[in-house]
């Protein structure tokens, strides 16, 4: 492992970010080492942005995006999400969902059924269509994550979905 370059401690006592000695002089190698950069929520909003951006890059040949795919896979879960459900687990407003829904829904790919539970409310279930855009899709999700996650080992990616899992659920 090369030196770290000695930077500030945080205000949490953790131990900074070592910087890589050829980063030293960039600006995001400066940053590094400031208090923001150990931040939990700076660090994860940091790693979604990234991740989200290349997930985008290789949806994008599907004509499709990170939301839209996440409601897709909801979808294709078998799990018969209504809207309502949807949006409160994928932390989106109602009319965000009823957009991605109604966009879905005109490419076929998934359709609006009579929730059993609750006559007033609708689920979501995929076509056969909708179900072979989300294999397609969800293999480009994973090389994104592959991608996106290559600095941790195996064991150390399946840590981190349980560390984030423990902290969101």
């Amino acid at each position: 492992m090369p030196p770290s370059t000695p930077a500030a401690s945080t205000a949490s006592g953790a131990a900074p970010l070592s910087v890589q000695p050829d980063r030293a002089g960039d600006a995001e190698g400066r940053f590094q080492a400031t208090p923001l950069a150990r931040e939990v929520a700076f660090l994860t909003a940091r790693a979604r942005v990234r991740g989200n951006a290349l997930a985008n890059e290789l949806l994008s040949d599907l004509d499709l995006k990170v939301r839209p795919f996440a409601v897709l896979a909801m979808a294709c879960s078998g799990t018969n999400p209504s809207q309502r459900e949807l949006g409160d687990f994928l932390d989106l407003d109602p009319s965000q969902v009823v957009t991605l829904v109604d966009r879905l829904e005109e490419r076929g790919a998934i359709r609006r059924e009579p929730d059993p539970r609750d006559r007033r409310s609708k689920i979501l279930v995929a076509t056969e269509s909708g179900q072979q855009l989300h294999a397609q899709a969800a293999e480009r999700t994973r090389k994104a994550e592959e991608q996106t996650l290559q600095a941790l080992t195996s064991a150390e990616r399946d840590q981190l979905r349980e560390l984030l899992a423990r902290v969101v659920y």
